[in-house]
């Protein structure tokens, strides 16, 4: 576990307007930055970055989070992933473990803290760098070994491949033969090499504890992440055998269904594209690039994942899936519908391309060539035609059951669509399949359709901003506020309300940490909020600090607040002496009435 010390350290000193810059380029606009948002499609620019208070905040669609977050959102990192990142970024260097001394006094803080997927090992003796290290030497030993194998070279040139593309892919060759690693690893048999192999998934020890090594008389072709580290391998058979396709096993650094072939390197050309199409193999995505279409990538040995999607969906709007058009080919392409349909938003393009039967994108871009291929995927199914053909093959139309069997079968899938223009349209060629009318579908899908975003937004600017939101706004922006603030005001106050909630949450929050308001922290106070109940409402109250210019007097607002908050108490002490007959109050209550209708 990272400690949460160096995770605070680290957010101070990384500036995010850097750290997001990298990936989204963003222009100066007043006191903040903006860009269009990475996260949903848009023409004008919501996304704003604060470099004031180090967070950034969507209008649009309400994304909101520091450095950290927008790592973990827009590049599909692992909390720790993001971490390591950014410390390699500003120089820092990642502390691996987390001692007992630091443990206890985690715990008596009681600081909310971000989840953490442990990449370090179950061994602690073993880091995800000795990991790395070892899969770095692998991959060297796999391409000097290719060099001299005729076997493997006639292999890939019969394959269409070239030199420099194999060059360029770093692929290589692991020779027949059980221990063929102990060439370049000559503690190959040492109990910590051993482990380290193990745990790489580079050998495999049997129940008679004997070790060999995994990749045996197979191509290997290095699998990147998305930092360019190489941390595990596929290896193909060169000639008949089972598994055609091995990869290596889950590991601290590989999950399948997370990473994607050749995502690190294609990512530029998929933004220049504003497209990516998946296919199904390594070779594929090799021959693809080598005719010059290099924004492909392609799953790891499993169905197309909704992490895999949503990883897609940040760098472009077009999705294009090109599957073999056989029946495996046809199950992959409905995985990927079934696990695209929740993550869909109106702008955003999934389309499905079969090819001919036999044929698979490596042997069809070999033989018509590159311009043919593209026209091909001018013809990509959208995903309403491949979802509805695909339903419509499973019920008979021309039969009420049929078609009730088609309405009862969409059901689940339309459910999960939360794009609002593809949901009514889908619904509607329902409607067109089954006979059925709109709003009748809609009642039997148990489709509520939300309320138009503008009338709210028009709504909600027409309410007065209470004094308690506009307290937790300062509080947010200026912690050190709390020290000149009348907790009795808050505390005689018992509406019942969430921004009066979140307003005490905070309000304890800061006065049982005090040493946050000590420190000279620059980032957003929410980075220690995260498991809040009230995390969103703060985040919308925080996002509004965004409209404050240099000029915004922080004095003059802390009192005006003040003096409200004070006038809505006694205003309220007033209506309850008030609500007694003259003679019911005392003596000390009628003194009480007439000094507070004198202020």
């Amino acid at each position: 576990m990272i400690p949460q010390p160096f995770i605070y350290d680290l957010l101070n000193r990384v500036d995010i307007v850097d750290a997001i810059d990298r990936h989204v380029p963003l222009k100066k606009a007043g006191a903040n930055f903006v860009a269009c948002c990475p996260f949903h499609s848009e023409k004008t620019p919501s996304f704003t970055v604060s470099q004031t208070k180090q967070f950034y905040h969507c209008f649009g669609c309400g994304a909101h989070g520091n450095a950290i977050s927008f790592l973990i959102e827009y590049g599909g990192l692992s909390f720790v992933e993001a971490v390591h990142d950014l410390a390699a970024y500003v120089g820092m260097q990642v502390p691996e473990q987390q001692t007992d001394t630091f443990s206890k006094q985690a715990a008596s803080d009681d600081l909310s803290h971000y989840p953490v997927n442990d990449l370090g090992s179950n061994d602690p003796e073993i880091s995800p760098q000795d990991l790395l290290s070892v899969l770095q030497v692998a991959t060297r030993f796999y391409r000097e070994q290719l060099k001299i194998s005729e076997k493997a070279i006639a292999y890939l040139k019969k394959r269409g491949l070239f030199g420099k593309t194999a060059a360029r892919f770093a692929i290589g060759y692991a020779p027949a033969g059980w221990q063929n690693l102990e060439a370049v690893f000559t503690d190959y048999k040492s109990e910590r090499t051993r482990r380290i192999l193990l745990q790489a998934g580079l050998v495999i020890i049997n129940d008679e504890a004997k070790q060999y090594d995994r990749f045996r008389d197979r191509i290997m072709f290095p699998i990147l992440n998305q930092k360019g580290q190489i941390i595990g391998f596929g290896g193909r058979v060169l000639e008949q055998g089972e598994p055609k396709y091995l990869n290596s096993p889950e590991t601290i650094l590989f999950e399948k269904g997370r990473e994607l072939y050749n995502f690190f390197s294609a990512r530029r050309a998929i933004r220049e594209a504003n497209c990516v199409i998946v296919v199904e193999g390594y070779m594929d995505v090799i021959a693809l690039s080598q005719h010059g279409i290099d924004y492909v990538v392609a799953a790891l040995g499993t169905a197309t994942t909704s992490l895999h999607i949503q990883k897609l969906l940040r760098q472009t709007e077009n999705i294009i899936f090109c599957f073999d058009g056989d029946k495996a080919g046809r199950k992959a392409a409905w995985r990927a519908l079934e696990n695209s349909l929740a993550l869909l938003s109106d702008g955003k393009h999934l389309s499905f391309l079969f090819l001919p039967e036999g044929a698979d994108p490596d042997s069809y871009v070999n033989q018509y060539g590159k311009e043919s291929f593209e026209q091909k995927l001018k013809q990509a199914m959208p995903l309403s035609e491949f979802l509805f053909k695909e339903l419509c093959a499973e019920a008979s139309l021309q039969t009420s059951e049929g078609r009730a069997k088609l309405v009862s079968d969409a059901k689940p899938l339309l459910q999960q669509v939360a794009a609002p223009a593809l949901s009514v349209m889908l619904v509607r060629r329902l409607g067109e399949l089954s006979g059925i009318s709109q709003g009748e579908l809609e009642e039997l899908l148990h489709i509520k359709r939300a309320p138009r975003m503008h009338k709210i937004k028009n709504a909600e600017r027409k309410q007065p901003i209470t004094p308690y939101r506009r307290l937790t706004r300062m509080l947010l922006y200026s912690p050190n506020y709390i020290a000149k603030l009348d907790k009795y005001l808050l505390v005689q106050c018992n509406e019942n309300n969430e921004e009066v909630a979140a307003l005490k949450a905070l309000v304890d929050f800061l006065d049982t940490h005090p040493q946050l308001i000590a420190s000279k922290s620059t980032h957003s106070i929410l980075t220690y909020l995260q498991n809040s109940p009230y995390r969103a409402l703060l985040e919308d109250i925080e996002s509004e600090t965004l409209e404050w210019g240099s000029a915004i007097d922080l004095e003059e607002e802390f009192l005006e607040v003040l003096e409200k908050l004070q006038q809505a108490q006694r205003n309220k002490r007033m209506t309850e002496l008030h609500s007694k007959s003259l003679e019911r109050l005392t003596d000390e209550e009628k003194r009480e009435l007439q000094r507070l209708a004198m202020k």
